[in-house]
């Protein structure tokens, strides 16, 4: 029964993640129109666009092979069970053994590569750009995230997110200078790795500014659809990891009851309401950088994650 009840909460766990990831970017896309004193789209008007790119026919090029066709189921599965491994409102589940920090980054890591070699199967000048400054931005912020994972390895002992969770709710952390360092740094990797202001746009077509977009210029209809879902995940998960890991209030155990996982859920919603207001301000206050300024953006990342994992090093040493 209890194996039962389990699994039950863990599913339900991989449907909110797929079903809020969508009402996330919509809510983001709201508050910027707010800021700007717009009217903005619908709160729902992600839901429709999908469901509008998924009725249409898929419109393939000639020369594109059958790495084009499969790369944007791949994508979307990567990114959806990479999402779904992070804890969002309950910890120690049945497959919680697997949502481990490095197999987060994997995961992302391989639907990246899938995404850049689709993007240049074509052979079209927009998807040479596109993956070209995708390497260049994967280069600096998987390092940086590599290094952030050890930085909270170093300081809970573990990589797996609910033991992580766990310490980081617990009184033994404290106040250090080294988990502000690595909150800072992961910011800007999840900034970079959602194609976000000041990075990119993800609102414009502008070939000298844009990189997601330029990888994804050939996908049409359902392709198209599964593609942008896996961005609204991708988006989602990272506010889930930063929520999970420097925010874990809210988070309970496996087998606490009906009414602890709904409050746990609607702390969970409250925390991406926050991520998505802090965001939307965010880029609403700033302006997109010039592509050759994004290195030393991410290397600002990278120096803090080192910093933070250098700082832990010596603190254990003394």
């Amino acid at each position: 029964m209890a194996l039962t009840l389990e699994l039950t909460v863990q599913g339900l766990q991989m449907m909110l993640v797929l079903l809020l990831a969508p009402l996330l970017t919509g809510f983001v896309r709201k508050v910027k129109a707010r800021l700007q004193r717009r009217q903005g789209p619908s709160l729902i008007q992600p839901y429709r666009d999908l469901l509008r790119l998924m009725r249409k026919e898929v419109v393939l090029a000639d020369n594109a092979s059958w790495l084009f066709r499969v790369t944007p189921y791949l994508i979307f599965a990567a990114t959806w069970v990479a999402a779904a491994l992070i804890p969002t409102f309950a910890t120690g589940l049945t497959f919680s053994w697997s949502a481990d920090l490095i197999a987060i980054v994997a995961l992302l890591g391989s639907a990246r590569f899938f995404l850049a070699l689709a993007g240049m199967d074509v052979g079209t000048s927009f998807g040479g750009i596109g993956a070209s400054r995708e390497v260049m931005i994967a280069s600096l912020a998987e390092p940086a995230m590599l290094l952030i994972v050890f930085s909270l390895a170093l300081v809970a002992g573990a990589t797996q997110l609910s033991t992580v969770a766990a310490f980081m709710n617990s009184s033994e952390v404290g106040l250090r200078v080294s988990l502000g360092m690595a909150l800072i740094a992961l910011i800007i990797v999840a900034i970079a790795e959602n194609a976000r202001i000041p990075v990119d746009n993800p609102a414009t077509h502008l070939e000298l500014t844009m990189v997601h977009e330029a990888m994804v210029l050939e996908y049409s209809g359902r392709h198209l659809a599964m593609i942008e879902f896996a961005a609204f995940l991708k988006l989602l998960l990272y506010m889930s990891l930063i929520a999970c890991v420097f925010t874990p209030w809210g988070l309970v155990t496996a087998g606490t009851g009906l009414t602890s996982y709904v409050l746990a859920a609607t702390a969970y919603v409250a925390k991406l309401a926050v991520g998505g207001i802090l965001l939307a301000v965010f880029e609403t206050a700033i302006a997109k950088m010039r592509v050759f300024r994004v290195p030393d953006f991410l290397g600002a990342a990278l120096m803090l994650a080192l910093l933070g994992t250098l700082l832990l090093f010596v603190s254990r040493s003394l």
